[in-house]
């Protein structure tokens, strides 16, 4: 009996075949992913927000309006200047969302620098 002689694959096919059966992302998924996280850091920046307020706006020597950055420092400060009685640390972390540890560091350094101190345990009042 003869054989029949099977057609030759070619390379690009033996390619596409891989990236399929793997799941291999090409090019035009990651610049899809790269166009939504673009996306996704606009709409962030735009809306810097904590605990219901926006950020400052600054008006610049030309008359544009820009945006300040507002720093994880100037949020825990404001929180804290905003409790005349003292905030408690459940207070901070409930208004701005940050995770204890970055909340302790940023006390931390606020209390070196002088711009609060501790009333008692737990309690920061603004200087």
């Amino acid at each position: 009996m003869a054989r029949r002689k099977s057609k030759p694959v070619s390379f690009d096919a033996m390619v596409k075949f891989f990236i399929r059966q793997y799941n291999i992302p090409t090019r035009k998924d990651v610049d899809k992913l790269n166009a939504r996280l673009d996306r996704l850091e606009k709409l962030i920046r735009s809306r810097t927000t904590y605990g219901g307020r926006s950020s400052r706006k600054v008006i610049a020597s030309g008359g544009q309006e820009h945006r300040a950055v507002v720093t994880a420092t100037d949020m825990v400060l404001d929180v804290i200047k905003n409790h005349p009685k003292g905030a408690g640390f459940g207070d901070i972390q409930a208004v701005t969302g940050f995770e204890s540890k970055k909340i302790r560091n940023i006390i931390y350094r606020l209390d070196k620098t002088k711009k609060i101190r501790r009333k008692r345990r737990g309690i920061y009042v603004s200087v």
